[in-house]
């Protein structure tokens, strides 16, 4: 039987009952990686471990979650930003800046993407509904499976062969990329032009959840295909 490429996911912070800290992401990340081919493993943010983790996954899914802390793109604080981890952006910030030096593949989701962008040398709108021109209800309100708005995707790109042209996806986020890395691509857009999707040389970063909608909707697993892919794993 093939070794299954491993798969090292980020994960959010949170307290138990016991005010315990907790490390955890939903299940739907690990089951739609296991459904295309990787073997899934959570990342609790433990800094001194990163590098550590980075030399022994064979690729990173950066996961959803808190906006990331404006001060990592030479901002300070704005109205409209929401809570932030500082814990997690530096284990993050070290993981992915080790597992890029190894040439490992990154694949960000939601914030995962905005933190790609971040890492790479670009910008954030901390808020979205406060940018002249942002007209779609990017944070909707219907919970999963519901779809949100028509995304469009660049001809050539990993996303377009993924998802051809156009999809419906969905959309759970108030913020999102203003100035786009050097590095990075833009693959995919939402009516209003707001950033739906980056790529770059071993990177591929989306604002939507396909975790949320596979179940259902079968196409949205075409994301993570695509990562496999990085990872010349066929889809």
């Amino acid at each position: 039987m093939p070794v299954r490429p491993l798969i090292g996911l980020s994960t959010s912070q949170s307290s138990d009952a016991l005010s315990r800290g907790v490390n955890g992401t939903p299940r739907r990340y690990a089951e739609a990686v296991q459904l295309v081919g990787g073997l899934p493993v959570l990342l609790p943010n433990l800094a001194d471990s990163a590098a550590e983790y980075a030399r022994r996954v064979d690729a990173v899914l950066l996961t959803g979650g808190v906006d990331a802390h404006p001060r990592h793109y030479g901002q300070v604080p704005r109205r409209g930003l929401g809570e932030v981890d500082e814990e997690r952006d530096a284990f993050e910030l070290t993981l992915y800046h080790a597992a890029r030096a190894l040439g490992k593949p990154v694949l960000g989701i939601c914030r995962g993407m905005q933190m790609l962008n971040v890492l790479e040398g670009g910008t954030l709108h901390q808020h979205l509904p406060d940018v002249p021109g942002v007209w779609v209800d990017h944070a909707q309100v219907a919970r999963p499976p519901i779809l949100g708005h028509e995304i469009a995707f660049v001809p050539g790109s990993l996303l377009e062969r993924a998802h051809g042209r156009s999809a419906f996806l969905n959309s759970y986020h108030h913020q999102g990329v203003d100035v786009v890395a050097p590095t990075l691509q833009v693959t995919a857009t939402a009516p209003d032009g707001v950033v739906e999707g980056l790529e770059g040389d071993g990177l591929l970063g989306v604002q939507w959840h396909p975790e949320m909608l596979f179940e259902r909707h079968e196409y949205a697993l075409g994301t993570f295909t695509a990562f496999m892919n990085l990872l010349g794993v066929p889809g």
